[in-house]
């Protein structure tokens, strides 16, 4: 197969005779459009007087695909609340028979079109951690606006356990029932994330952030600044339901496998 990549020397007329000489040769031909991070099934051809021409749908907003999806988050939180309420008492115990302080960390996140809520955690560090992350700015691992440290010094004994399998995440079931998250969607940032953030970078604020999403299933912390936001800006440009039931079967073998968790 050749591609054929758009260019000023790509007319219509050159197109066409390449297009002629290599079917000549029994080679296949395909054409580039230049699109990033565009699903397939967003894309159709049509025909306009005489041009063939590539229709790019708009992201999804609403329909039958966003009912469903908020059915699945409202009752998929509240049914993982009633369900989870025996472990939610035993990590509650060993967190605070672990270290000083209370079980449950609250912080100031940045949701949909940049609106800010309170999202809640495990606690997994100690109780003035937020004081310390200023004397570690140095040791940040992550090459852009996140701070990521391997071995944080922060982090406690369970706090360890909690990360290495998300079950720190999990009273953010409760935003989930909320309306402030979604099951699947971008990691939430910080506000100071979001100061620094670009116009790229802010169109991943165009959905809710969610519990789980891209970023969690392809590698977490190890990854990238830069496919980090690739990751979040694919997702919402071509979330569907099927694809976060999708995201959402993948959670389990991410958490088990761990790679990125810290």
């Amino acid at each position: 197969m050749v591609l054929l990549a758009p260019g000023p020397l790509l007319t219509g007329d050159r197109l066409r005779e390449l297009c002629w000489a290599l079917h000549d040769e029994g080679l296949e031909v395909a054409l580039a459009p230049g699109l990033v991070e565009t699903s397939a099934k967003r894309l159709t051809a049509a025909s306009v007087a005489g041009l063939t021409v590539l229709r790019v749908e708009r992201p999804r907003a609403g329909g039958v695909h966003a009912f469903l999806k908020a059915v699945m988050d409202r009752g998929g939180a509240a049914a993982g609340l009633l369900l989870l309420s025996p472990v939610f008492l035993l990590l509650t115990v060993l967190i605070r028979l672990d270290s000083r302080g209370p079980a449950f960390y609250r912080q100031q996140r940045v949701g949909r079109d940049q609106r800010p809520f309170t999202m809640w955690k495990f606690r997994t560090m100690v109780l003035d951690a937020d004081k310390l992350k200023a004397e570690l700015a140095s040791h940040n691992e992550n090459d852009g606006l996140m701070f990521k440290m391997r071995r944080d010094p922060r982090v406690t004994r369970v706090g360890r356990f909690l990360r290495r399998t998300s079950l720190d995440e999990l009273p953010q079931l409760v935003n989930v029932v909320l309306g402030d998250m979604s099951l699947v969607g971008p990691r939430p940032p910080l506000p100071d994330e979001v100061a620094g953030y670009d116009a790229a970078a802010l169109r991943r604020l165009r959905v809710k952030p969610g519990m789980t999403g891209l970023w969690q299933v392809s590698g977490r912390s190890d990854l990238s600044w830069d496919e980090t936001i690739q990751l979040d800006l694919h997702y919402v440009d071509n979330w569907s339901f099927s694809s976060d039931l999708d995201v959402m079967s993948r959670t389990l073998r991410a958490v088990v496998d761990g790679r990125g968790a810290y």
